[in-house]
């Protein structure tokens, strides 16, 4: 299944997921933004980390949507973005 396919599915419960984190504004970008992810593809999502977000509270967020999606979850935050692409997905993402 098509990761923007899981995603509509599940979104309530990954809404859910994120709230339960330190995380905010979680956006989604890259091929499910733009409608051309495919079977076995990743669903990218951006958010901000909230003070006091420490690496374990970020890849726990991951592990737990990668759980529940069953799909792979590339989760950045704007600071994890290459410098030359970080301007163009923070004015394409939208939010989740």
């Amino acid at each position: 299944m098509r990761p923007s396919e899981v995603l509509r599915r599940k979104r309530v419960a990954v809404c859910a997921a994120i709230g339960r984190h330190r995380v905010a504004n979680p956006r989604v970008f890259g091929s499910v933004l733009h409608g051309t992810d495919r079977e076995g593809g990743d669903l990218d999502i951006l958010i901000d980390a909230l003070p006091g977000a420490t690496l374990f509270d970020l890849g726990g967020l991951q592990v737990e949507l990668e759980d529940l999606l069953g799909v792979r979850v590339d989760l950045r935050t704007p600071g994890d973005l290459p410098q030359p692409l970080r301007e163009k997905v923070l004015l394409e993402a939208r939010p989740l």
